[in-house]
């Protein structure tokens, strides 16, 4: 809704009213889903993370520490003192405060699409590291087979696996400061047929691969 000049200012403003109230959660149905997404589109992912990982009322992991195996429809369905919310409005399976779990499958493991290539024929893999994390993993299956990424951090090195589906190609962007950092199965991805290297990016290494598994490695 906004014009490209007022998009920065804007996103500006919404990480100082997050910081106001203290890294907690003010979103409704409405505003959950893009919350974290908008901070990691304007670089603030380290402020996504600290949400993601808030454990006081409003968040995302008090219901989780109350015991929640389900997604609440609000945000204190049980409160601190373990009695309940009224029951008009108190539904404990319910799907619009889960919507977390989009940004931790497309930014935290980084599985996303391209408009290129609907139903993941072209596959984005973007992992965005933050939040004391070592590692992380999601699998998904799609019309043309399973996608997995995931990535840990062991003895200073950056590894991921990649996984394409047949008949579909991905663009990685693989965390390392430059290409000559980045191995493949042990070997420099510059000097693999197989590997496009297509550029480099705020941090990350782009990387053109078709189907297949991989392993890539990088120095910190």
């Amino acid at each position: 809704m906004l014009p490209e000049n007022l998009r920065t200012q804007a996103a500006d403003r919404l990480v100082e009213n997050v910081k106001s109230y203290g890294l907690h959660l003010t979103t409704g149905f409405l505003g959950t889903p893009y919350l974290c997404h908008v901070l990691t589109r304007f670089g603030y992912t380290d402020l996504a993370y600290k949400l993601l990982l808030q454990e006081d009322y409003p968040s995302w992991l008090y219901p989780v520490k109350m015991g929640a195996t389900t997604i609440w429809e609000r945000w204190d369905g049980q409160k601190p003192d373990s009695s309940f919310q009224t029951p008009g409005m108190n539904s404990f399976n319910h799907y619009a405060y889960g919507a977390i779990g989009d940004w931790m499958y497309r930014t935290m493991v980084g599985i996303d699409t391209y408009e290129d290539g609907v139903g993941y024929q072209h596959i984005k893999i973007q992992p965005h590291i933050g939040g004391g994390f070592t590692h992380a993993s999601a699998t998904m299956q799609t019309y043309y087979g399973t996608v997995s990424s995931g990535w840990k951090i062991d003895n200073g090195n950056i590894i991921l696996d990649v996984e394409v589906p047949a008949n579909a190609t991905a663009t990685v962007y693989m965390p390392a400061p430059n290409a000559e950092a980045v191995t493949e199965n042990g070997k420099p991805v510059s000097t693999l047929a197989e590997i496009k290297v297509v550029g480099a990016e705020k941090g990350y290494v782009q990387l053109k691969i078709g189907s297949g598994k991989y392993q890539f490695v990088a120095g910190r």
